[in-house]
């Protein structure tokens, strides 16, 4: 006799997460190779997958682990500034751009893992709009300190200076000019690459939520005071989950980064953060899924909306609340639900017209 096998709740999640992303990606794959997307578009693939990275590693801190954090645009450039410079180190050692690629995203996840996991030791000690506010601070602390920096590459190796142009290069490349930022960076990031980087997010975030730390991250949000009587280590599992996210997020600004020949500090400020937290709000706290979909929708609609200039923050507006109402499945099935027996009664009453009117005429 066959067995049937029996997919919990949580893996039909997760394979309806990666179904979207891939199907997405195989519809855009085949609608560029025929032309039939306009070249805007198609420059908005790759900070769509940026950003959807981010929606769902800031969904892990907020949705998974229950804390708000409102400076993750920090740990974002974090890794896109060090994802350039290990990118131009690679050029110069003459690899090629996809390892350049490669290893600029994983120094990207590195160094978001490890400044995640500097923060996250003092701001995962508090709690609610403290912790909000204290993320914050650190979110601009990073971007001054990024705004202020300069790097330079020359025979005896990478020179930093912070507050002043004081690299102490006798002959070299000036890679990040402080306010500047970086200028002619070589565009490596690629649609492909941010579709790999969207999957292997995806599979980490779910398998680290059906995991013990995971199971326990979870337990501390929903009642802390009894997941520490148990005995869990309630704060090792809290720094994983943070130390994740940023390492994320990080891999997200050096696929970022690497998209544009120029990129400034000042593009990682306070409402970066704010913009990703309303992919997660929208998207529906925990739904990695609903993420995905807020995260897309609203990168592209702005750049789709330009041709209603004179409507568009009111089709914005509009588009917001069908996406809060989709993701809320409740809600919306109500909504739903009304709207069928609304057309259904419509018909019926159509119907009944145009029997009374042909009785009539007969």
């Amino acid at each position: 006799m066959s067995k049937t096998i029996k997919l919990s709740s949580f893996t039909k999640k997760s394979f309806v997460s990666y179904g979207i992303v891939i199907i997405a990606f195989v519809v855009m794959q085949i609608l560029s190779s025929t032309n039939a997307v306009s070249s805007m578009i198609k420059g908005q693939l790759v900070p769509v997958c940026a950003y959807i990275v981010m929606a769902v590693s800031l969904n892990l801190t907020v949705g998974i682990l229950g804390e708000l954090s409102l400076g993750h645009a920090g740990f974002m450039s974090v890794g896109a500034f060090s994802g350039v410079i290990v990118s131009f180190v690679l050029k110069q050692a003459g690899c090629s751009n996809g390892v350049r690629l490669f290893v600029g995203i994983i120094a990207g996840a590195v160094f978001g893992s490890i400044v995640g996991l500097l923060i996250g030791i003092p701001v995962l000690r508090l709690k609610g709009d403290y912790l909000a506010i204290v993320t914050l601070a650190f979110g601009e602390i990073i971007k001054s300190i990024m705004n202020n920096l300069y790097v330079g590459l020359d025979a005896k190796g990478l020179h930093l200076s912070v507050l002043q142009d004081n690299l102490s290069m006798t002959d070299g490349t000036v890679i990040i000019s402080g306010p500047m930022g970086v200028s002619g960076n070589d565009k490596l990031s690629t649609f492909f690459a941010g579709f790999l980087l969207i999957m292997f997010c995806l599979v980490v975030v779910y398998n680290f939520v059906d995991s013990r730390a995971g199971r326990a991250v979870a337990a501390q949000r929903d009642n802390f005071i009894a997941t520490e009587s148990v005995g869990i280590n309630v704060t090792k599992y809290k720094l994983t989950a943070f130390s994740i996210s940023a390492g994320m997020a990080g891999m997200a600004g050096a696929l970022f980064a690497m998209n544009y020949s120029t990129i400034v500090a000042s593009k990682f400020d306070f409402n970066t953060s704010i913009l990703v937290l309303v992919f997660v709000v929208l998207g529906g706290l925990g739904n990695m899924t609903g993420s995905i979909i807020a995260a897309t929708v609203l990168t592209l609609l702005p750049e789709l909306l330009r041709a209603f200039s004179s409507y568009r923050m009111l089709l914005y507006a509009v588009v917001l609340i069908l996406i809060m109402l989709a993701t809320n499945n409740q809600t919306f099935m109500n909504y739903l639900d009304i709207a069928v027996k609304k057309i259904k009664k419509f018909f019926k009453i159509k119907n009944k017209k145009q029997e009374k009117g042909g009785a009539v005429n007969g």
